[in-house]
């Protein structure tokens, strides 16, 4: 691979589950060696790397993000070398491969935590986040956890409590530890050293808590939302002060920075506030000398993506920090798959797709996507997410997102495994989208989406250029690329007709084989239902 400090800039990232993607032993759960055999799907899609979710040995409590070592591939999934043959065939096709690295906290067999929580004097006793009860035996403070509960587990060999912000299994590491730090950093050089081109930064707004462990306040009702937790989880009842969003986090990021620098790889770090995301994401990408990129929730959020929506995040970014770097997405493993979650038709989600591949950043695509999947319904008997399984049915959890990957349709599994019953089960709204089925299919997802792509590709403004005159009409949303060439993109959002003026100036229609509209020769468009117009000036 080309040595290129700036790749990640624009780039559109591929995110692969890894349990779902494709099993190569028949065991029912995905595997490196299976992402390595379909690597060539993602190089044809056109996407300039891969995003892989956690692989490293686990107990799995929390399929992965709860790490008992660092610097090994749990065997679920294979070994070292399988993650080397995954390395070099993504780098042979073209494509970077970042992983995801959960540095906000362990597992609870992680060694680190056995020693820390053996005793108040050991030499890893301060490495998690440790405090006494208050007099009355309680929690030392208020704060929740967001998989339910409190934040705080009770250990009677140290007598104290320990944080978790996830499960109660998932202690928190204490970053107020200068050896913390430098244990993670480290993490850090070893996957830099065999080769991996960037991180995703898991839980990024999470790493430091308050050191005086205040209570954080509560919230009025009014201005509670759902967008990183959902309605029914008391973790929205308050306004999260101080048990992240720390400010000593900037100087780990600097830190951060500093090693990823000299192997040019970037990071993405993932930014879970409902209050504050971008503006957090803008304090965590400004100045060039943290991460390069975050990705924040405004497009993950249950209610659909309006044109007002999409003006009012851009210039809340922009008000915040003109020189951050936003990286966005419209799905992942977290989320529902945002065509059930915002109702989209085949035509809506191809006008989003559009839309997506012509905005200022760098993008996130989730394994499925590209095939139009909805989320599976998953019988609660079925569910594995210990999240789902603690507010069903309100909240029926992940697992529904995380479900395999389908590849053919005539299999009962969808070509995702060759053995037995998979992790997940296969629905059948998901084989009837299979990727053999749409490959012959000129209006496909799948086509559209491998347009789309190309679409970025061959107007490189679309990746670095500036954006300007974004402006909402209704359900019309418009705005300009600049840079070297200038491009007006103008996408109807909605099930009604709308009229679009294209700017001063002569246009030539770009876009035809995603059904980008012409102007007339007045320069006014007519685009009816989820139709866009794509124009460059010349």
């Amino acid at each position: 691979m080309q040595r290129d400090p700036d790749w990640w800039r624009g780039a559109v990232i591929y995110q692969i589950y890894p349990r779902s993607y494709q099993d190569s032993n028949g065991d029912g759960i995905g595997d490196l060696a299976g992402i390595a055999q379909r690597l060539p799907h993602i190089a044809s899609l056109g996407a300039d790397a891969i995003w892989i979710s956690p692989f490293f040995t686990s107990p799995m409590k929390d399929f992965g993000y709860d790490v008992s070592n660092y610097c090994d591939v749990d065997p679920m999934f294979g070994t070292l070398a399988d993650f080397d043959a995954v390395l070099k065939k993504a780098h042979d096709l073209g494509l970077r491969v970042m992983i995801d690295l959960v540095l906000s906290h362990t597992a609870d067999v992680h060694p680190w935590f056995q020693e820390s929580r053996a005793s108040r004097s050991n030499p890893k006793a301060n490495w998690y986040v440790w405090a006494d009860p208050k007099p009355d035996g309680t929690p030392p403070n208020n704060w929740l956890s967001v998989f339910g509960g409190s934040s705080w587990q009770w250990d009677g060999r140290r007598e104290q409590y320990y944080l978790h912000n996830f499960l109660t299994s998932q202690p928190d590491l204490n970053f107020h530890e200068p050896l913390v730090q430098e244990a993670l950093l480290d993490v850090a050089r070893f996957w830099l050293e065999r080769g991996v081109d960037g991180f995703r930064l898991d839980t990024i707004n999470f790493y430091i808590a308050d050191k005086y462990l205040r209570d954080n306040p509560a919230l009025p009702k009014e201005l509670r939302n759902d967008s990183i937790a959902p309605s029914v989880n008391p973790y929205n009842h308050q306004l999260h002060l101080f048990d992240k969003n720390q400010p000593e986090n900037l100087d780990f990021l600097r830190k951060f920075r500093a090693v990823l620098d000299p192997y040019g790889a970037a990071a993405v770090g993932e930014v879970g506030d409902a209050q504050r995301g971008l503006e957090i994401m803008a304090e965590y990408t400004s100045g060039g000398d943290k991460v390069q990129m975050c990705y924040p929730f405004e497009m993950l959020q249950p209610k659909r993506l309006t044109a007002a929506g999409l003006v009012d995040a851009f210039s809340r970014m922009a008000k915040a920090a003109p020189d951050a770097w936003p990286c966005w997405s419209y799905s992942n493993h977290d989320t529902v798959r945002h065509v059930t979650r915002w109702q989209l038709s085949d035509a809506a989600a191809k006008a989003y797709t559009t839309l997506l591949m012509c905005l200022r950043g760098s993008l996130c695509l989730y394994q499925g996507e590209e095939l139009g999947l909805p989320e599976a319904e998953i019988a609660y008997a079925d569910l594995q997410d210990p999240y789902g399984i603690q507010f069903w049915p309100e909240f029926k959890g992940r697992d529904g997102a995380r479900t395999p990957m389908v590849w053919e349709t005539d299999s009962r599994f969808g070509g995702f495994t060759s053995g037995g019953k998979p992790w997940l089960p296969v629905t059948p709204p998901h084989l009837a989208r299979s990727v053999a089925v749409q490959l012959g299919d000129h209006g496909s997802m799948l086509a559209h989406y491998r347009r789309a792509l190309a679409l970025r590709r061959a107007h490189p403004v679309l990746r670095d250029g500036a954006m300007v005159d974004l402006a909402a009409q209704g359900d019309l949303a418009t705005f300009c690329r600049v840079g070297s060439e200038t491009l007006f993109i103008a996408v109807n959002l909605g099930a009604g007709t709308v009229d679009a003026a294209l700017p001063a100036g002569n246009w030539a229609p770009i876009g035809a084989d995603l059904g980008s509209q012409p102007a007339d020769t007045t320069g006014r468009v007519t685009l009816g239902p989820w139709q866009v117009c794509l124009a460059r000036k010349i």
